[in-house]
């Protein structure tokens, strides 16, 4: 018997499409797709949010200084004159961030193997390439749902089925996390 099911694709669009169906379902919470690729999606998604439950406090808080560009009221780098070159004028920050111990980074870069790139456009101009910024999906496993679901022992997830399709009657499904 086959540890998995082969979807009627060969193995690179299988496994392209159940990258994106994953990125999808951790981005949104639910989709809606047949039930054997639910059932392949599941076991990918339980998988990576287990591993964001078992390293999510695993990091250190660390101060930085970090150069900053002064900017003007709108919103403009302020520069100044020097030996007679305009120069970009920096102020020093201090700041506090995340340092992810050596083993929460393995597993970063374990779920970044599976997850594709997430971009969130804004509604107000949809369509336009500004104003649209780069999503941390795995951020999102590290602080949301492993914070949600630290006291489950799996079953992250939940298949509804919704009955059959139009077109040549397979069973649909809802996969939702719980």
């Amino acid at each position: 018997m086959a540890k998995y099911r082969k979807l009627g694709r060969t193995s690179d669009q299988r496994k392209a499409l159940l990258r994106s169906q994953v990125t999808a379902l951790l981005w949104h919470g639910k989709i809606v797709t047949t039930e054997a690729k639910a059932k392949e999606v599941r076991k990918i998604a339980e998988g990576l949010i287990a591993l964001g439950i078992k390293e999510k406090d695993n990091f250190e808080m660390v101060k930085v200084t970090a150069k900053v560009p002064v900017k003007d009221k709108d919103g403009k780098r302020v520069k100044e004159v020097v030996d007679g070159k305009k120069v970009t004028k920096f102020d020093t920050v201090e700041k506090e961030i995340k340092k992810d111990l050596p083993s929460r980074l393995h597993a970063r870069r374990q779920m970044l193997r599976v997850l594709y790139p997430v971009k969130e456009v804004p509604t107000a101009a949809a369509g336009r390439k500004r104003g649209t910024k780069e999503v941390d999906l795995v951020a999102k496993l590290f602080d949301e749902y492993g914070v949600k679901y630290a006291d489950r022992k799996g079953g992250y997830t939940r298949i509804i089925k919704i009955g059959q399709r139009k077109g040549d009657g397979a069973l649909e499904v809802v996969l939702e996390l719980v």
